[in-house]
């Protein structure tokens, strides 16, 4: 063949003198370039840093220079932004951003809280893993030498900043409404109110826990049941009278709902009225005024025709239920 084959090797390659195989790196063998960890343990004045700050892909220089600091002081050191642009180089306005960027990503917190003496103060808190707060850092995965590096995971759901304009009340998670409290049952209303009589009647309401510790009720369970309580007062009953039927033949359990069985009594024990004082009749029609036939005098009743003199002494047309007649030419007359 004229054509020769351009990847063949002009001649055999012969083998490396003394060793069969070119010599591997040993452990003290340094690197040509990369870091070279130079390491002593620390037995005093150190500060344990995770490496998902050390290592945060997303917070600058600064930041991660700020929370080592942050994290290496005692508790109760001054962190604001003043004290730190007088520790550092850097001025306030990059350590404010800074401040903001670990905020952002959960390793610093600023609550505001109001003191016993109702001044509003601002606490800095920091946070050496954020993962327990509800933010997890993120930790790349270190890629081997030998081996490609793993696809990253997906970036996990971060801590939004706080919005500092709003009060930490609006900030905080709304707490679980409670369940509404049931009404109580209505009660009797008495037939005229003064003030005496309803605090009488609180007063009545008040004594109960005396007589059973389970009777104790609140104001607003005292100003429910008070018309209920004057309602029996006014029906001639001494307030030990009410305080009796109120606490006699109680249920040897708990009372879950004292205000209620209270409630339940005064209105399915309520005495009667005393005789003198029941409701009157109402009154009788008013008839309109009408003239005799026979003697021209006034008279009220429902049909024109004679008065009651008049049928008695045998007119011609008799008005049952009439009135007494009235005579009606310029004089009264007066029958006793």
């Amino acid at each position: 063949m004229d054509t020769q084959n351009p990847s063949a090797p002009p001649r055999t390659q012969p083998r490396i003198s003394g060793k069969n195989h070119p010599p591997r790196p040993t452990r003290t063998s340094r690197p040509s370039g990369g870091v070279i960890h130079d390491n002593t343990r620390h037995t005093t004045r150190f500060t344990v840093i995770g490496n998902h700050l050390a290592q945060h892909p997303d917070l600058s220089g600064l930041a991660i220079g700020l929370a080592v600091y942050i994290q290496s002081l005692p508790s109760g050191a001054p962190v604001d932004i003043k004290t730190l642009a007088a520790r550092f180089p850097e001025g306030p306005i990059r350590i404010a951003a800074a401040l903001r960027e670990l905020e952002t990503h959960g390793y610093l917190r600023r609550p505001r809280e109001r003191t016993e003496y109702g001044r509003i103060v601002t606490r800095t808190v920091s946070c050496n893993q954020p993962s327990r707060h509800g933010s997890a850092p993120a930790d790349e995965p270190e890629a081997s030498a030998h081996h490609a590096a793993p696809a990253p995971p997906s970036t996990p759901a971060r801590r939004a900043a706080p919005d500092a304009s709003q009060p930490p009340a609006r900030r905080a998670a709304a707490p679980r409404q409670k369940p509404a409290r049931r009404a109580l049952p209505a009660v009797p209303q008495p037939s005229f109110s003064s003030p005496a009589l309803l605090q009488t009647a609180t007063d009545v309401l008040a004594g109960l826990r005396r007589e059973d510790p389970r009777l104790l009720l609140s104001a607003t369970d005292t100003e429910h049941l008070a018309p209920g309580v004057a309602a029996w007062l006014v029906r001639d009953l001494t307030p030990t009278d009410v305080r009796r039927a109120l606490t006699s033949d109680l249920p040897p359990e708990p009372l879950r709902r004292p205000a209620a069985l209270l409630a339940h009594r005064l209105t399915a024990q309520l005495p009667p009225l005393p005789p003198y004082r029941t409701p009157a009749a109402p009154p009788s029609v008013r008839h309109p005024l009408r003239n005799c036939d026979t003697c021209d005098h006034a008279f009220r009743g429902p049909e024109p025709g004679n008065c009651r003199a008049c049928a008695s002494a045998g007119g011609t047309s008799e008005i049952h239920g009439a009135a007494e007649a009235v005579p009606a030419r310029g004089y009264l007359e007066v029958r006793l």
